[in-house]
């Protein structure tokens, strides 16, 4: 009997598109950048200028040369810890709630809130 496919899974992550990262393992560890995209269903990310890869790509139309892309490609989002450009340090995160009631991301180290 085959199976049916399943709804695919949405990961909660501490992270969302448009945060300033640090990596903390791999290949590229130590460097920063901003978050082009989050992927929940697999949970990664894509960070500018981080995992650079080299494609080969062919020509697709009469007469046009092949090339060579260079683009950023996803990785775990636990590799990456939210980062505070103000003091240059790479915290992990708390939840708070805001005088308004609003439940906000906060730096543990430094207190700053990341959400606006």
């Amino acid at each position: 009997m085959a199976s049916k496919k399943e709804k695919p899974k949405f990961y909660k992550m501490h992270v969302k598109a448009g945060d300033t990262v640090q990596i903390i393992t791999g290949k590229d560890k130590g460097k920063v950048g901003e978050i082009i995209k989050a992927l929940p269903q697999e949970s990664k990310v894509v960070v500018k200028g981080v995992n650079i890869k080299t494609k080969h790509v062919k020509p697709q139309a009469e007469g046009e040369s092949g090339r060579i892309v260079t683009q950023e490609y996803p990785i775990h989002s636990s590799n990456v810890m939210l980062y505070s450009t103000k003091q240059n340090v790479a915290s992990r995160i708390c939840y708070t709630f805001t005088d308004e009631g609003k439940k906000v991301r906060m730096l543990k180290k430094t207190g700053e809130i990341i959400d606006k």
